[in-house]
């Protein structure tokens, strides 16, 4: 049933701020710019700790890598072109998306997306070839598996080659995970043999079930980049990252009787279900047509539903086939993750491309409302170089200690960060990497952004040049 224009207003009315605040984060933020970080060297950074907020200020790493609060340590889980898989290949390099699960005799086992575009020969460390597994020889990314077992030991392999671009996706309540392709290439296009832009299965456990890679095309050929499933309601919602348009934020809807569960998306059809993209607007009645609109946290918008016209884009891009006041769009539509009973939604930022400027959007979908509420809104950061603001979230990931922790993928200094119900936002780890000169410094984004099934360990990679870590300390249940 479509939720009218005039229910929405009526609701707002009724609820109030119950719907502006709906799930447990919270508004993460009261103006433009309220995310950006305590001085992270400084006191008011220790008293914030002291006051239960955070865990006190980065201490620089002798190594190097990664900045730490004091009594955190890190562990190196893989790294591009010097670990090596079980095959005797190098460990792929940028890595993205990753998700962690439960393996057998105690192991922990994590999908890692490796985000590598166009031909094998431009990569020095593609995702080998590993056979049974390759979806197209012609491209570099794909999926790998590491395995950590309660000795720590680690051992990896690769889940699915011959992919491209793979950015994020997500994890499913089955225990598999969804990879994502950024690119939407078709076969003979930058030497692909194959047609791209799909999402894929990889099971972690079950090693043959990942044999015959098969793209699940009733998701949509577009420019993924993450996904995450309704357990409830058994829809998929997706994010596209892609401009001139920008991109959408889409919803599956599987067809009548499906039932979840491992292996069971290679028993659907192409076209099986229905591929949606939102149609939003305010408690007034007013459509929206860029998220970018928004400008306060707390901001609600009723959320509509409009089938997809060809989604596998055979001769026009999904996103363009859409009209002027048909949809609502936003820029750099990053990465998800489900929790407290909806779908948390990264804009990465908006620039002259969007109707208004951010470094930065955490968007939540409440299922049950269909409702999005802006959580989280970054103004433009003035100086990225400097330690300080956060700007260009990426990968997100809700914490078991309290609100969510975000991956940095702006300009200049980058970090993982964290925020609290209330607002509060304090640093986790800062990227010491620089792969660029002692005059003009570089550092990575941090990507692939997860906790660990018990909660202790959180995981996190720089992409460049793919570094796997582990950081464990004393977590703690953050105060609002």
């Amino acid at each position: 049933m479509s939720l009218t224009r005039r229910d929405f207003a009526r609701t707002s009315a009724i609820t109030g701020a119950g719907v502006a605040l709906a799930g447990s984060v919270g508004a993460l933020a009261t103006a433009p710019n309220a995310l950006a970080s305590y001085d992270t060297d400084s006191a008011e950074g220790a008293a914030d700790a002291r006051h239960g907020v955070g865990y006190g200020p980065l201490v620089p790493d002798p190594e190097g890598i990664l900045a730490l609060p004091a009594g955190f340590t890190y562990r190196i889980v893989t790294y591009s072109g010097k670990t090596k898989l079980e095959s005797g290949e190098f460990t792929p390099s940028n890595h993205d998306g990753t998700a962690t699960f439960d393996g057998p005799r105690g192991t922990t086992l994590l999908v890692n997306n490796h985000e590598l575009k166009g031909p094998r020969a431009n990569w020095k460390y593609p995702v080998p070839l590993t056979e049974g597994l390759v979806y197209d020889p012609a491209a570099a990314g794909g999926c790998t598996v590491v395995e950590i077992r309660p000795d720590g030991r680690v051992a990896e392999w690769v889940g699915i080659a011959g992919t491209s671009t793979n950015c994020a996706g997500g994890r499913t309540s089955w225990g598999t995970w969804l990879t994502c392709e950024e690119n939407s290439d078709k076969a003979g296009v930058n030497g692909m043999t194959k047609d791209h832009g799909y999402v894929f299965e990889v099971d972690p456990v079950d090693r043959r079930a990942n044999r015959g890679p098969r793209p699940l095309k009733f998701f949509g050929r577009y420019d993924h980049e993450a996904v995450v499933i309704d357990p409830r309601r058994g829809h998929a919602y997706l994010t596209e990252d892609a401009a001139g348009p920008n991109g959408l934020f889409y919803r599956w809807t599987p067809p009548e009787g499906f039932a979840y569960g491992p292996g069971k998306f290679r028993e659907l059809a192409d076209d099986a279900g229905v591929l949606q993209a939102p149609k939003c607007f305010d408690s007034g009645g007013k459509y929206v047509d860029d998220l970018s609109r928004a400008t306060k946290t707390g901001t609600v918008y009723g959320v509509d539903w409009v089938d997809v016209p060809d989604r596998d884009a055979r001769t026009t891009p999904v996103r363009k086939q859409f009209g002027e006041g048909e949809v609502t769009r936003a820029r750099k539509l990053e990465g998800m993750w489900w929790g407290d009973g909806g779908a948390y939604i990264v804009s990465s930022y908006a620039r002259e491309e969007s109707p208004g400027r951010h470094d930065g959007q955490v968007w939540f979908y409440d299922p049950k409302r269909r409702t999005l509420t802006l959580k989280v809104l970054l103004g433009v950061n003035p100086d990225p170089s400097a330690d300080g603001a956060f700007d260009g979230p990426d990968n997100i990931t809700v914490s078991p200690y309290g609100g969510l922790v975000i991956a940095e993928d702006g300009e200049g200094v980058q970090h993982l960060f964290g925020a609290t119900d209330s607002g509060r936002t304090y640093p986790i780890a800062r990227n010491e990497l620089n792969i660029g000169t002692e005059e003009e410094p570089e550092y990575s984004e941090f990507a692939g952004v997860t906790f660990s099934p018990d909660g202790r360990t959180l995981f996190a990679s720089i992409q460049t040049p793919g570094i796997l870590l582990a950081v464990t300390g004393p977590w703690k249940r953050q105060k609002r």
